[in-house]
């Protein structure tokens, strides 16, 4: 399982994986209230990332690591927020967390650590065998999360067995 968390709108996505395919089995967002008080916007998140783990039982969760933006420090702490929760989550379920730099997933996509969103979310498609790009980007993110993980999986399973 993959997220991308954020306190408006959290992405997430999971993947199965046959062989070195992947599939997406699920993919979404969680939106919470504008208006509502920060508290209740991160009880949202919460209730509904465990609803997904519930549904779902994926064997581990892989988050953007946190980065922060010297002119945008206040976004930073907002996400951390979000991403506490999802650790939280994960850790009340019994799930190993794997958090991964934006540009090491970028890397692992596009062969480009620097890759523009859009170009994420085509190789997201082409390498998903999606129809359309997801929509919105949060969950393509989610998506690039998920598959940022499990082609680390294989490749480590494959140099164990080297």
């Amino acid at each position: 399982m993959g997220v991308d968390p954020g306190l408006g709108i959290t992405g997430y996505g999971i993947l199965d994986c046959n062989g070195e395919e992947f599939t997406v089995v699920e993919a979404g967002v969680v939106k919470t209230n504008a208006k509502a008080p920060i508290e209740m916007r991160l009880q949202e998140i919460a209730t509904e990332i465990q609803a997904i783990v519930n549904q779902f039982n994926p064997e581990a969760v892989a988050v953007e690591e946190l980065y922060s933006h010297y002119g945008h420090p206040k976004t930073a702490i907002i996400m951390g927020h979000a991403r506490g929760i999802v650790f939280l989550k994960a850790a009340e379920a019994g799930l190993p967390v794997y958090p991964y730099a934006s540009t090491r997933i970028k890397k692992s996509l596009t062969g480009n650590g620097r890759a523009p969103k859009q170009q994420m979310q085509l190789m997201i498609r082409s390498t998903l065998g999606l129809t359309e790009v997801p929509e919105p980007p949060d969950v393509a993110d989610a998506l690039a999360v998920a598959l940022c993980h499990g082609r680390m999986l294989l490749h480590n399973h494959e140099v164990a067995s080297l």
